[in-house]
């Protein structure tokens, strides 16, 4: 119809004109850290395979099994065709993992976050997260119908203000953040917001999609929602909440992203498991992507990060843009992050590390961004 096609370009132009609009490009992963764009090898610093499991050999063999014996899907609703021992088997690893009594694996992170805080929230309570909280916690704060308040990134202070002025009047409340920030790198104040947490009778999640598999978990006693991502350092895909048997079985029944969803391929629980393997047995690999991180922000003078990931932050996403691509001119890739995923004035390059990148890499790649600023 042509009102629908005058809409979109009218969106469009809007974000042409902003230099927000995204576009996809052809990229092959071809190993562990390089890829090829446009015919050439690239060495890249913006996956979020941080452990490199997805290339992992004793990964692949795992998934290649899983499918032999299973298939490649689930075939429905696992409420639908029945609880596969695979996957009984794999949440019970990871619960005990996290150390907490049950795990429940949905789709994927997204669908958990807009699945599990509905769940546990509705008109008569309060949901408040951190302003720089991952969009699928934003998005499942609003689709569960409760009260919801933003407070100031990271900011203990102003979170125990709301807490007192909103608690209250309502009969939950759950507080939402980060364990480590996808675009800062830097990490949520845990300890403090448990503290407030207790104090407030509220409950604490924590999206742990960047840390799990490189930090120790949370500890249960703090946090009792454990939430994160199948898809990065443990290289397959899905997401988790690990829980109380009560609350794990409450989500049976009532995370619709769960119930009304396929069940994840046999081969991505099976991979995931393999990863888990690795990472509890080679601590070594997994402090690898922060060495690197501190080696290059070293070399950069930039402030000692506290993660794998290291934002450098330009200002416009016209000047993101060009210094991605001078950088892929000299044989990296990186990622130029532009608004809405960060604040206006505050475009980006995101570097990620990992456990294969090499020193001499990451220096080289230090000296690279130094050239492409000065030019």
């Amino acid at each position: 119809m042509k009102s629908l096609e005058d809409f979109a370009r009218a969106k469009l132009r809007r974000l042409d004109a902003a230099e927000t609009r995204r576009s996809l490009v052809e990229t092959a992963r071809d190993g562990a850290v390089t890829v090829l764009r446009d015919g050439r090898s690239l060495v890249s610093f913006c996956c979020n395979d941080y452990l490199n499991m997805t290339q992992d050999p004793v990964v692949r063999r795992a998934a290649q099994a899983a499918i032999e014996t299973y298939g490649t899907g689930a075939g429905a609703s696992r409420l639908v065709t029945g609880n596969h021992p695979l996957y009984r088997e794999f949440e019970a690893r990871l619960a005990r993992f996290k150390g907490t009594e049950a795990a429940l694996v949905f789709g994927s992170g997204y669908l958990a976050n807009i699945s599990i805080v509905p769940a546990l929230a509705g008109a008569r309570d309060l949901v408040l997260a951190d302003e720089y909280a991952h969009a699928c916690l934003i998005a499942g704060a609003r689709l569960s119908g409760a009260t919801f308040r933003l407070f100031r990134h990271n900011d203990v202070g102003h979170l125990d203000e709301v807490l007192a002025e909103t608690r209250p009047a309502h009969r939950h409340c759950l507080i939402l953040t980060d364990r480590v920030f996808s675009m800062d790198g830097d990490l949520a104040p845990v300890p403090a917001l448990a503290a407030l947490a207790r104090r407030h009778d509220a409950w604490l999640l924590t999206d742990d999609a960047h840390g799990a598999g490189l930090r120790p978990p949370d500890d249960p006693a703090d946090v009792p929602l454990q939430m994160g991502t199948l898809s990065k350092a443990l290289g397959s895909y899905g997401g988790y909440l690990c829980a109380s048997a009560a609350v794990v079985g409450l989500l049976h029944s009532r995370a619709r992203g769960f119930v009304y969803t396929t069940g994840l391929p046999p081969a991505s629980v099976a991979a995931a498991a393999a990863a888990l393997d690795l990472i509890e047995a080679d601590p070594a690999r997994c402090a690898r992507p922060l060495a690197h991180a501190r080696r290059f922000a070293e070399a950069l003078r930039l402030p000692k990060p506290d993660s794998q990931i290291v934002p450098l932050v330009v200002g416009t996403p016209a000047r993101a843009l060009d210094l991605s691509a001078r950088l892929a001119q000299r044989g990296y890739l990186v990622a130029a992050i532009r608004p809405p995923t960060v604040p206006p004035g505050t475009a980006r390059l995101r570097f990620s590390f990992t456990a294969a990148h090499e020193p001499e890499q990451v220096l080289a790649l230090a000296e690279a961004v130094r050239t492409v600023q000065a030019a």
